[in-house]
């Protein structure tokens, strides 16, 4: 069983992605991986800042030990949901990997500059876009110390 802290706690993942197709291939890439994990889901930036602030129906969401966070989405964008959490300091220490469709250099560089763990871009082919979530499943997950639980 995968834990992140030694307690035989499952990780808890937070996925900011409008895309019900990716939202799938992402949770089929976990199942591959074999890792055990809670992956939950919200589709923009202002849940996304809900639930990592615990407010309204994310009242009882768990601090999650990372996100995968898309950069293009409605109501609130992942560039604007990073600026926000580095400027609070019960959010800057979750690690955040940038999983996107954007390859633009200004997007990478400014997503680094506001401290984002990792920039990955999503492959438009099945079994890439798989291989991607399992490489970050294996990475994250396994070979990482993540923060602990606030």
């Amino acid at each position: 069983m995968l834990t992140t802290d030694g307690t035989g706690r499952l990780a808890d993942i937070l996925l900011v992605e409008d895309n019900e197709d990716d939202v799938m291939l992402t949770r089929k890439g976990f199942q591959r991986a074999k890792l055990k994990i809670h992956l939950h889901h919200v589709e923009n930036g202002e849940d996304c800042m809900a639930f990592l602030r615990k407010k309204g129906s994310f009242a009882t969401a768990p601090t999650p030990d990372l996100i995968l966070l898309d950069l293009n989405m409605p109501v609130m964008d992942g560039r604007e949901v990073l600026a926000e959490m580095v400027q609070d300091d019960a959010l800057n220490h979750i690690p955040v990997v940038i999983l996107t469709t954007s390859e633009d250099e200004r997007d990478v560089l400014e997503m680094y500059k506001l401290r984002c763990s990792a920039y990955t871009t999503k492959p438009v082919d099945f079994n890439n876009f798989l291989k991607v979530v399992q490489g970050i499943a294996d990475f994250w997950l396994t070979l990482v110390v993540l923060p602990p639980q606030r």
